[in-house]
């Protein structure tokens, strides 16, 4: 839907007017996969798809909320705040508002109307975007005093201590912080962060596999405890190391005795994967964007045999995007168990990129895969209506 159609939406649901429009991109993560919460290394660029929030205040203390995608509505209190079985999709909101109370921040209620064409379940981070999207407009409307970091932070809290996935930084600070055109290397430890400009020659294309993931119902929060039991095992002979980040794959390979095998697939994955981030960074800043594109098919080996948290459509689409002459690398992204890849094509070979891959994986799979040209875009914003 347009802005103008969004609109009439909610005059038609609420009644009145909306006052603010905040709208966060989704995200696709270039290298830095499953490092995040491991206080280690994450390359993410916001993608031209977002969620769109509209919003009125209200004085009663109570919010109203209408899903313009899922066609489903939610109303809710304040005072007293619980996570809904029912309407999940409003947890998100629900789970916002609960931080912004828990933090001093004084509001009042208010309507809002959510859309937006992240595909959802697809690894792209439509949930980060939500809960930006809708921190911002309480921003907006209640003139809260709160910076895009922290903003990012809070809606981080939302998602681990309300909606219960334990996620870590990078979604929600991309999609608060990014600029067009540029990816952002983080250090998810103290959230030092630098834009790194990408060259424009080279477009990013997702690949939607049609393996609809649900975080709450996969692996991922397993794969967060192995990687906190693994650092635990390892500080037995490095007492100063408080994540996987501070290991070397040298002191992992020394000391692997102290880990099962799983336990140490996990750690070598997080480590060599921070690893491919900085020597990414330094390739990309030496213009050198082919051996980038190498580190993409390297961090995807590592999340499929050591991570164990690709499945075998991710795979294919890796293997069928290889094959293509005008890719320059390919990998799964996003916490895996479906969703999508991400492949770097050059410009003028993305439609028959898109063409090609689309065929041969519906038929190989018999699934509908959606492929998107994504053009990194700036972060969270908001406006007066």
């Amino acid at each position: 839907m347009n802005r103008a159609e969004l609109i009439t939406l909610f005059e038609k649901h609420f009644q009145r007017r909306p006052e603010v429009l905040a709208e966060a991109p989704g995200r696709v993560n270039l290298l830095g996969e499953h490092t995040d919460y491991n206080d280690g290394f994450v390359f993410p660029a916001a993608i031209d798809r977002s969620i769109r929030v509209l919003a009125s205040p209200r004085d009663d203390g109570r919010i109203r909320a209408c899903s313009a995608d899922f066609g489903r509505f939610s109303e809710f209190s304040l005072s007293s705040l619980k996570k809904s079985s029912s309407e999940t999709w409003s947890n998100y909101l629900r789970g916002v508002a609960d931080q912004l109370i828990k933090n001093g921040f004084l509001m009042g209620g208010g309507d809002f109307l959510i859309s937006g064409n992240i595909p959802v379940g697809a690894g792209l981070s439509s949930s980060a975007a939500y809960e930006v999207a809708a921190a911002a407009a309480f921003r907006k409307m209640y003139d809260l005093d709160i910076d895009n970091v922290r903003l990012a932070l809070l809606a981080q809290a939302a998602e681990r201590q309300f909606v219960g996935v334990q996620c870590g930084i990078m979604d929600q600070f991309v999609s608060a912080n990014a600029r067009p055109l540029s990816a952002i290397f983080l250090d998810c430890r103290d959230l030092t962060h630098d834009h790194v400009p990408l060259d424009e020659n080279v477009s990013i294309v997702v690949c939607d596999s049609d393996v609809q993931r649900e975080l709450n119902n996969s692996a991922y929060n397993d794969r967060r405890t192995e990687c906190e039991e693994s650092a635990i095992l390892l500080k037995k002979r490095f007492p100063d190391a408080e994540a996987l980040r501070d290991i070397s794959l040298e002191g992992l390979e020394q000391n692997r005795d102290l880990l099962d095998e799983t336990h140490y697939k996990r750690a070598y994955h997080v480590i060599s994967e921070n690893e491919r981030v900085l020597e990414g960074i330094r390739l990309l800043r030496n213009g050198n964007m082919p051996a980038f594109g190498k580190l993409l098919y390297k961090s995807h080996a590592g999340l499929r045999d050591f991570f164990e948290v690709s499945c075998p459509e991710l795979d294919l689409l890796v293997e069928l995007a290889s094959g293509f002459k005008g890719t320059l690398g390919s990998r799964m992204t996003g916490a895996g168990f479906g969703g999508c890849t991400v492949s770097l094509v050059e410009a003028g070979l993305v439609e028959d990129f898109k063409t090609k891959i689309k065929m041969e994986y519906d038929r190989s799979t018999g699934k509908t895969s959606r492929i998107y040209a994504c053009r990194p875009s700036g972060g969270v914003s908001t406006q007066s209506l």
